[in-house]
């Protein structure tokens, strides 16, 4: 009997996954919640589920894609990033800006900003007034981190290590104020289905601070060549 109950729940399990599957490619069903913030209910559906902010960092390790942008550049929204399953770290600090929104947090971004090397975006968020961070990067070191961080730039401060180019230089230099996703709603950046450049640029146009002086900097040893391997761990080629 314990035998045939367990094989019941997998099979009742399976087919709710195969009918919220349907319900996301639809956008459309009185069975799941509302919509909301111009999603539709099965968008919504779906980031309802990521409760927590480390369930929201493994949904975008596990199930999107990185987007090495070998079509083109891109910057896609909520939406599309769901439906492509693909994003890099600014497409992916949307999402997770979204599931945090959702959850009843702020969507937050800030951006890490780095010499001879890319950005990096991350959806920031508070517990007990301390700052953890969710990311999309192609480097292991480079996404998630707990609430456990006093100020932004302590958070910021913690990536520095796992911040590197592929020269083997240690290239972060600045971070941003935090950018509030939810004053830029007129520009698309949940529900789009063209590029939402314009957000990318506000980005890139926030405050920076700087984390460095010009001492420091000329005195930085070159990478950990252990620590420069172990990043690149599963990385998109």
């Amino acid at each position: 009997m314990l035998s045939e109950y367990r094989h019941d729940c997998k099979v009742r399990h399976r087919e709710s996954q195969r009918r919220l599957v349907r319900l996301i490619l639809c956008g459309d069903s009185a069975t799941i919640p509302t919509a909301m913030f111009g999603l539709n209910r099965g968008e919504t559906a779906l980031l309802q589920k990521l409760r927590r902010p480390e369930q929201v960092q493994l949904f975008l390790d596990e199930e999107i894609a990185y987007n090495k942008e070998k079509d083109g550049e891109t910057c896609r929204s909520v939406r599309r990033v769901l439906r492509d399953r693909l994003a890099h770290c600014l497409e992916g600090a949307f999402l997770a800006a979204a599931a945090l929104r959702i959850q009843g947090r702020p969507p937050l971004l800030i951006d890490l900003e780095a010499t001879r090397d890319d950005d990096h975006v991350l959806a920031v968020f508070q517990y007990r007034s301390h700052w953890g961070a969710i990311a999309k990067s192609n480097y292991s070191g480079l996404r998630f981190r707990e609430p456990v961080y006093r100020t932004l730039r302590e958070l910021a401060m913690s990536y520095f290590e796992h911040y590197y180019n592929l020269q083997g230089e240690k290239s972060l230099r600045r971070y941003s104020r935090t950018i509030p996703l939810d004053r830029l709603d007129h520009l698309g950046w949940m529900t789009s289905e063209q590029d939402v450049w314009e957000i990318a640029y506000r980005i890139a146009a926030a405050r920076h601070y700087r984390l460095l002086s010009a001492p420091h900097i000329r005195n930085l040893s070159p990478m950990d060549r252990r620590l420069f391997h172990a990043g690149q761990l599963g990385s998109a080629e």
